[in-house]
């Protein structure tokens, strides 16, 4: 549960290796989160994390792992996690993600599937199971992590922004459904972020690193906004951006 700051005492992350989720739950741990499920493909890693974060202050870690190419173990998965918790789960990171190379992609199915089956189908599946789990449990919160490119969809990157949108907005509607019942959802809309998923990239404009968008995100959680944005300054560049006409929005984002 919980505590009486409205801290998070048990976390769960899905997507436990994202340097922003690391991030966001070293943060917490350092306040005062003691429970922690990582959970992700590669075991290795995820152990590498609890490892840091049992040094952070966490007194109880555990590790779940799947596939995120099958959206078939989504629901088993999510049990697993609120299992190894056994106990009320207060939140839950959606932190599942997969950038892939657009030029090389755009013209191979397999791949285009990969991309919309992780980034979009896979964590709404997970999502149907999580949200069973809290509304019976009657409280929680979730933290979906999207992205500004799916505020508006750009050439350069319409496969991983597409999948990002769909998520975005049937996340936006699934908070909608939430109200009334004790559990919240929030959506973290991050611009670009200093990861090893963008490394070797050239920074773009406000570009930002994995700490200051937990910092960002920590301290909108305290608060009722729905979306965050990371930085908060995407917030008003996009209100401009999304209503630009399509030839001139091709032309601004062509070179991002």
């Amino acid at each position: 549960m919980e505590n009486a700051f409205g801290q998070p005492q048990n976390v769960i992350v899905l997507g436990g290796t994202s340097e922003i989720a690391f991030a966001i739950v070293t943060q917490l741990v350092q306040q005062r989160t003691r429970s922690v499920v990582l959970a992700g493909r590669n075991s290795d890693a995820l152990k590498e994390v609890e490892t840091k974060l049992r040094a952070s202050g966490a007194t109880s870690t555990d590790t779940v792992t799947f596939d995120a190419l099958d959206p078939a173990n989504a629901g088993p998965t999510v049990s697993a996690c609120f299992d190894a918790v056994g106990a009320p789960v207060d939140l839950v990171i959606i932190a599942v993600g997969m950038l892939g190379h657009q030029l090389s992609d755009e013209d191979d199915p397999v791949a285009v599937a990969h991309m919309a089956t992780v980034n979009f189908t896979w964590p709404v599946a997970a999502l149907a199971e999580i949200r069973r789990r809290l509304v019976a449990q009657g409280s929680g919160r979730i933290l979906v992590m999207s992205s500004a490119a799916a505020i508006r969809v750009r050439r350069n990157s319409y496969i991983y922004g597409g999948a990002k949108a769909g998520l975005d907005r049937l996340c936006d509607a699934l908070a909608d459904s939430l109200i009334g019942t004790g559990v919240t959802l929030q959506i973290l809309r991050s611009g670009p972020v200093r990861t090893k998923m963008i490394a070797g990239l050239p920074d773009a404009p406000m570009t930002t690193t994995a700490d200051q968008v937990a910092a960002t995100t920590l301290k909108a959680m305290s608060g009722s906004q729905r979306i965050i944005y990371s930085p908060a300054l995407l917030k008003y560049v996009f209100g401009v951006l999304r209503h630009l006409p399509a030839p001139l929005w091709r032309k601004v984002s062509e070179n991002r």
